[in-house]
């Protein structure tokens, strides 16, 4: 994300410390905004009143993608979801029938949040990587390039450990039981 980053757009948005000790203020008054007196507040003039300056809306555009595919998230509630039915399956009970249920859509919810959350506003100019892509190119993270295969193990480690945890507990309650 970092390479899309211009150094105009940069400039842009920085803060000019050259005009710092020309205001010759405390470093906290430009940064924080100090309570109106009754004064002046009535004296300010109110928004939409000549004289006052609109401020541009400016838009951000916005990258909601993480440029992960699409695939890794889809594989990673399977594998959560997986867990909760070996465990309800192995521990069926009637007792665990509410729980199992509520966990399952929690899961569903807490990964369905996001993907809405792609949808809102104006359509992205970025786009979620196809797993060939980024097998191919790697991905960019804040310690650098990282190889397609190693982001793909990151991020699939822990829910590929939760579903071999799960198999262990059930291994082991069965061989208790038996």
């Amino acid at each position: 994300m970092s390479e899309r980053l211009t150094s105009a757009t940069v400039a842009e948005k920085a803060i000019v410390h050259s005009e710092l000790p020309r205001l010759r203020r405390e470093p906290h008054e430009l940064f924080e905004k100090r309570e109106l007196g009754l004064i002046e507040a009535l004296a300010r003039p109110c928004e939409g009143e000549r004289g006052a300056v609109a401020q541009p809306n400016i838009r951000q555009d916005v990258d909601r993608t993480f440029e992960m595919p699409s695939a890794f998230y889809v594989a990673t509630v399977a594998l959560y979801l997986g867990f909760i039915a070996m465990l309800g399956i192995g521990f069926a009970t009637e007792g665990l029938l509410i729980p199992m249920a509520i966990f399952a859509i929690f899961i569903v919810g807490l990964f369905a949040a996001p993907g809405l959350w792609l949808r809102v506003g104006p359509k992205p100019r970025s786009r979620a990587l196809s797993v060939g892509e980024l097998m191919r190119s790697g991905i960019q993270t804040n310690t650098g390039l990282l190889k397609g295969r190693d982001a793909a193990v990151q991020m699939m480690v822990l829910p590929v450990l939760i579903v071999v945890w799960g198999g262990a507990v059930l291994t082991i309650a069965a061989m208790v039981g038996a």
